[in-house]
């Protein structure tokens, strides 16, 4: 890896992130992901370091880090259970609509009880006919006095029944289309508000996904984010700019973890009186693993720091950055599974569990063909205008 001159304080959650990760999560990992059970203990224990605490304002107890603390402390942890990874980063995502956009009122309520790992979040927008497309949202609020009546399903929803605060994307006015887009923090245990199915998932296993009912759930209008309707799909975007490094950083973690497993197996692996990893095929295979890795590695860093230093236009490299680490988890989970040869292909071994778990990288947050459009547009406007 390269010396990315971190200073003191990302030194710091680094190392304390894979120390976490080195010892409360690796002993655990197959056993959840055999029985897509919770990482509770795991969860417990990123708190107890403070790791929720990272990407929070002081004023609201945080440490007043940023995105790129967040993505080196995810590729720590997902280096080690690309599931745990995404139960821990799930929260910054429903977090991150209450820290752009909530009012004071609301981020105090809220943001503190994330920074003290007392409660988890999650975002709620995917619905069973609105994925990629969010103009195809059915989910309903309906104005009545000092509340706001919810109706509706989300699916695929990240925590979903294990976090405590929901921030949900629900129709106010469905004629003004995505302008109508409202957010709303809904806490579970609210009347009307339920979990349906548990996704029985491929990979990241121990990572919660279920569907959020809502039947006639009252939210006060208190808990309708801003305080002002229309801010859902704002909210939802500059979510994602901020986000989406994350995912990158997720995808850079799972490509580090199965390179490492790969080469550590490959240098006692014996064919033809030899180590395989002096054979030069293989030589070169290890050459493209870990080149490929470090450009990924560059570029969320890149994004996450522009997103800290709020540049314009981040979120088509976001984009970018989520799209090449994605699919450079994939190709080095696929290659890291081929040097293991048969064995690779068996569960006695740790390594066919990264390439389960790469491939959501490549889905969730936007598809890659998603954000292909996305850094198209944005590359397309700043040359044309």
């Amino acid at each position: 890896m390269l010396d990315y001159c971190l200073t003191e304080h990302h030194a710091m959650i680094k190392d304390l992130a894979r120390t976490v990760a080195e010892k409360k999560i690796k002993p655990h990992t197959r056993e959840w992901d055999e029985k897509g059970a919770y990482p509770t203990s795991a969860i417990e224990a990123l708190a107890q370091s403070d790791l929720f605490a990272i990407w929070i304002p002081e004023k609201y107890n945080g440490l007043g880090g940023g995105v790129y603390d967040l993505c080196l402390a995810v590729e720590e942890i997902a280096r080690i259970d690309g599931g745990v990874a995404t139960a821990y980063a799930a929260t910054f995502l429903g977090m991150a609509p209450i820290l752009v956009n909530g009012t004071e009122e609301q981020k105090e309520k809220y943001l503190t009880q994330i920074a003290s790992g007392e409660a988890q979040a999650a975002f709620g927008l995917t619905e069973p006919s609105a994925g990629s497309d969010a103009s195809k949202l059915r989910t309903t609020a309906v104005r009545d006095g000092d509340y706001y009546v919810l109706n509706g399903l989300k699916h695929f929803i990240t925590n979903g029944g294990e976090a405590a605060i929901y921030a949900i994307i629900a129709l106010t006015d469905k004629s003004r289309g995505a302008r109508g887009m409202s957010c709303f923090i809904v806490e579970k245990g609210t009347p009307g508000f339920s979990f349906g199915k548990k996704e029985d998932k491929l990979g990241i296993r121990c990572s919660t996904t279920s569907e959020l009912i809502f039947e006639d759930c009252r939210v006060h209008k208190d808990n309708l984010l801003g305080g002002r309707e229309g801010l859902g799909f704002i909210a939802t975007m500059k979510t994602f700019d901020y986000t989406r490094p994350g995912v990158g950083a997720q995808a850079v973690g799972i490509a580090q973890g199965a390179m490492e497993l790969a080469i550590k197996y490959a240098h006692t692996r014996v064919q033809f009186d030899q180590k395989i990893t002096s054979f030069q095929g293989i030589q070169w295979m290890i050459a493209d693993m870990g080149s490929k890795i470090e450009a990924a590695r560059a570029l969320v860093y890149a994004a996450a720091k522009a997103a800290d230093d709020g540049k314009k236009n981040v979120g088509g490299a976001s984009a970018a950055a989520k799209l090449i680490a994605s699919d450079v988890a994939m190709e080095v989970a696929t290659n890291a599974l081929q040097l293991y040869g048969g064995y690779g292909y068996m569960k006695e071994y740790p390594i066919e569990k990264f390439l389960r778990d790469a491939k959501i990288t490549q889905i969730y947050e936007g598809t890659n063909q998603i954000q292909k459009s996305i850094v198209a547009h944005h590359l397309i406007k700043m040359f044309t205008s």
